[in-house]
């Protein structure tokens, strides 16, 4: 089996155990600040729109490059020290990639919120949402929730799964600039429209076969998780495409499939109202345990994921 698809599996089990703590100083850290760094280049002088849509190309293409770059150039250092310390920072760059465990605990931070309160659920919601949580119902909150590990597992787990499965942990940390690329200018607002629509569609395109293969693998994993796997390929059938994005309502779909609820709608960002269509049947009320089924889910979804990989990595070396 290729190295780097053991440093993949072992950077999986680190990620289960320990997350992503805070205190740890994450790369997305730095590459965060060469975008913000890069995108008030871009914009200085007041650049036309049609010359500032031209340099969001730069932006976005320095920012993925110079992340595998770097990448290479630490791994190469340490393939000078031998063996050993290379595949230790294959392994410890394939766990900054992934971030299954973190996103379990910032849901279920959320689940037990609402525990305590509303206005509990709504302030510990708004770290894992981009939209307004002020006047959140509970119900919205956890649909909210729900939403981000659907549309997270496509983007923070499988994704860069498949990423670092093909091209090891260069083109899992490039794959992992362009989504914080997305995350921090890829919006179609005023402020980011002309500097982040080239992050925006990369992003797209990086994630166009995982959001679909994300779906894939949770479609059959309800079955064994006694959620309702035949629901949520129905849904994803028919609601795939019930999103803004191209990528984001296949996951979603099979979410709100295997767990029977409905997710999407208008929702408020940054004191805008934003059209869009629902997902999945209205068949009951979301309440705060689909959180922690939808949790189970995410992680057999890729566990089911990670031992396709490795079995295809085992055939073919």
């Amino acid at each position: 089996m290729a190295t780097h698809i053991l440093a993949l599996l072992v950077g999986a089990v680190i990620d289960l155990i320990v997350g992503d703590p805070e205190w740890f100083y994450h790369p997305v850290r730095l590459i965060g600040k060469y975008i913000s760094f890069a995108e008030k280049l871009a914009k200085k002088g007041d650049p036309p729109s049609k010359v500032l849509r031209r340099r969001a190309v730069f932006v976005a293409c320095s920012t993925v490059a110079l992340t595998a770059a770097v990448t290479w150039g630490i791994l190469s250092l340490l393939n000078l020290l031998g063996f050993w310390p290379h595949f230790i920072g294959m392994s410890l760059i394939s766990w900054m990639c992934l971030s299954a465990r973190n996103l379990a605990d910032e849901a279920e931070g959320v689940r037990k919120a609402l525990e305590e309160s509303l206005e509990a659920g709504r302030k510990r919601v708004g770290r894992i949402v981009g939209r307004d949580t002020a006047n959140l119902s509970r119900r919205e909150i956890i649909c909210a929730t729900l939403e981000t590990v659907a549309e997270n597992l496509s983007d923070g787990v499988i994704s860069p799964m498949l990423w670092l499965a093909v091209g090891g942990p260069v083109l899992g940390m490039a794959f992992k600039a362009a989504s914080t690329l997305d995350s921090m200018i890829g919006y179609m607002d005023e402020k980011y429209r002309d500097v982040g629509w080239f992050a925006a569609k990369a992003d797209d395109v990086w994630n166009y076969i995982p959001a679909r293969l994300t779906a894939l693998m949770m479609c059959l994993c309800a079955f064994p998780l006694g959620l309702d796997g035949a629901a949520a390929f129905r849904i994803v059938a028919r609601d795939h495409a019930n999103h803004l994005s191209p990528n984001c309502a296949w996951p979603e779909s099979a979410a709100a499939g295997a767990l029977g609820v409905q997710l999407g709608g208008t929702h408020e960002y940054f004191g805008k109202t934003v059209v869009k269509p629902t997902i999945g049947d209205d068949t009951r009320p979301p309440e705060s345990d689909d959180i922690r089924r939808l949790n189970r889910l995410m992680f057999a979804a890729a566990g089911l994921t990670l031992a396709i990989v490795a079995g295809v990595a085992a055939m073919c070396w």
